[in-house]
């Protein structure tokens, strides 16, 4: 079996002081794909053995940023999605092996009173495009923080979060869209009904403690893949950042 991880550690350096190389002996991923490390890799006053490490970091110090951690070195790596508008936030890194790609992604956020909103749909519709392409050669994977609960299931207080980034109807309809282009949300695939399941809480209000979450990091396949899934997980219990981990365990 192979196990894949993804975590927004919200700050890798911050999160290397919180538990992460203690997480990374304990689960032993094959991959791991990270979110929002916010530094650049000659930073870096740290290594992994055992790991090839790919880094796509913003042009923007302290900011967004992407990398992965594989044991297997893949057979290409590609930074962004090709296009100039989107190359300089770190935003996605793509990984292809023999059987599949893998792509890491760190959607950007809608911000307050959705005033990025507009550059999301943008970003949205190109990246649906990129996965497409990608698609018609082998299968994908895609997993990060795509910054939308997709439905009411996916976070604590639907109701007060209508127009609230990460929960409008604009940017669940993209989420829907992505998925009907032929992608399987892995987690809800094993676990429609699974209740109080999150992987990001605010660090207001007690909001872990209470888990008044939401499920906003996500592993998705393309249809026609799903056999290949043996378990979706969430790591809720893994402290370090503002979100968890979590791992999908491929079959072979």
């Amino acid at each position: 079996m192979k196990r894949l991880y993804s975590w927004n550690v919200n700050g890798l350096r911050a999160c290397m002081n919180k538990g992460f190389r203690d997480f990374l002996e304990r689960e032993d991923p094959d991959v791991l794909c990270l979110q929002e490390t916010k530094m650049q890799p000659e930073q870096a006053d740290f290594e992994f053995p055992g790991y090839h490490l790919y880094w796509n970091s913003a042009v923007k110090k302290g900011y967004s940023g992407t990398l992965v951690l594989t044991k297997e070195k893949p057979l290409s790596v590609t930074n962004d999605l090709g296009l100039d508008r989107h190359n300089t936030e770190g935003r996605t890194i793509t990984l292809e092996y023999l059987e599949h790609y893998l792509v890491n992604v760190y959607v950007p956020n809608a911000q307050n009173e959705l005033a990025r909103l507009g550059y999301r749909m943008q970003w949205e519709d190109d990246f649906r495009g990129y996965l497409g392409r990608l698609k018609e050669k082998k299968p994908v994977i895609v997993t990060g923080d795509f910054n939308v609960a997709k439905e009411e299931i996916d976070l604590k207080n639907p109701q007060n979060n209508r127009r609230n980034a990460g929960f409008s109807d604009e940017e669940r309809g993209k989420m829907r869209e992505l998925l009907a282009s032929g992608f399987v949300d892995s987690f809800r695939y094993l676990y429609p009904d699974q209740e109080n399941a999150y992987s990001w809480w605010s660090y207001r209000f007690k909001a872990r403690e209470r888990n008044a979450g939401w499920r906003i990091d996500y592993f998705l396949v393309s249809a026609g893949y799903e056999g290949q899934i043996e378990d979706s997980r969430i790591l809720a219990d893994q402290t370090g950042s503002d979100h968890c981990p979590v791992e999908l365990i491929l079959k072979s």
